[in-house]
């Protein structure tokens, strides 16, 4: 059993306000649709690398996209 991460986004909300679809920026950073709606779901946290290129793709601040608890 997975333990969720702890790292939350906001993938989904910026992806749709891009007019992408989940295929769509799948392809575009190199991994299949179902990591990215793990990324989504917060079941799967990406990679720096991953992160970064999501993140270009968005053309959205990293710090805008992945939060992670003060605590």
């Amino acid at each position: 059993m997975t333990k969720p991460t702890r790292v939350t986004n906001s993938v989904r909300e910026f992806r749709t306000s891009a007019g992408l679809t989940q295929i769509e920026l799948a392809a575009r950073i190199g991994v299949t649709r179902q990591t990215l709606i793990a990324i989504e779901k917060g079941k799967y946290s990406p990679s720096l690398e991953m992160a970064f290129q999501i993140s270009r793709t968005l053309d959205t601040p990293l710090e805008d996209l992945f939060h992670y608890p003060d605590e």
